[in-house]
């Protein structure tokens, strides 16, 4: 299994916080939920895998 994301993983597009992670036979690239949206049909032709926590921007926080 694959560590979840924090806000420290930046996506490599824009810099906003990434909530999918997608593994690449040479390495992996971070997303945010909109560019990978943006990129998903290129993604999936390429990726060995895809974490998607996009359901977390829906999650109420504990504060």
């Amino acid at each position: 299994m694959t560590a979840p994301l924090t806000a420290q993983d930046r996506c490599d597009r824009c810099g906003a916080q990434a909530y999918v992670r997608v593994a690449l036979a040479v390495g992996e690239l971070l997303f945010c939920a909109h560019h990978a949206r943006q990129h998903s049909e290129a993604l999936e032709g390429v990726a060995t895998s895809i974490q998607d926590e996009t359901h977390r921007l829906h999650e109420k926080s504990e504060a």
